[in-house]
């Protein structure tokens, strides 16, 4: 089995969470359904609160909004093992949707996320090669797509090749990523 075997899948049923950033909160529908180790992979990393005081490292507006993994000081922070992607699902990386982000490696993905801006075609799964395997949709915002827009008008800078070439000029914190309580939903 490729991935992680530690994650178990969370239960059956949407699971909204909402993100909490410095320019606007931004709700997110789960899909553990369709994506249940990435949900719960996700949520573990949501319910010991390890993305408070991350940032969106990687903004490029005509692309998606990447975060999660790195620090204020671009400093990464230590993360799980890598997860089995579950790109294969059927759900596609769409305007609005989550994805795991990952290295070309299929099975990298740990805590780092993006959130499309536009439709991305070429990130669905197409078939079970490195190059077609795709990246694993696994939510969807349901509330605050103009603060994603917000974030994804947000003027970067270079900062060195590779993880870090649309960093932004003002940090776009994550202050907080919680699970919205049952009473809390619509």
């Amino acid at each position: 089995m490729r991935g992680n075997p530690e994650v178990t899948p969370e239960p059956k049923g949407p699971v909204v969470v909402v993100m909490k950033t410095n320019r606007g909160e931004v709700e997110i529908e789960l899909d553990p359904e369709k994506a249940p180790r990435t949900v719960a992979n996700f949520l573990h990393y949501v319910d010991d609160k390890f993305y408070d005081g991350t940032i969106f490292h990687r903004v490029i507006p005509t692309f998606m909004i990447q975060g999660g993994g790195f620090t204020c000081d671009l400093k990464d922070k230590k993360t799980r093992g890598p997860i089995k992607n579950e790109a294969d699902n059927g759900l596609k990386n769409e305007r609005g949707t989550i994805a795991m982000a990952r290295t070309p490696e299929v099975d990298s993905a740990t805590a780092e996320f993006f959130v499309n801006v536009v439709d991305s075609a070429f990130l669905n799964h197409e078939d079970e090669t490195p190059k077609g395997y795709g990246y694993c949709v696994f939510g969807r915002v349901t509330k605050g797509m103009d603060v994603v827009d917000t974030i994804r008008n947000t003027k970067t800078r270079f900062v060195r090749k590779g993880v870090f070439e649309n960093v932004p000029v003002e940090p776009v914190i994550i202050e907080s990523v919680r699970r919205k309580k049952e009473k809390e939903k619509d």
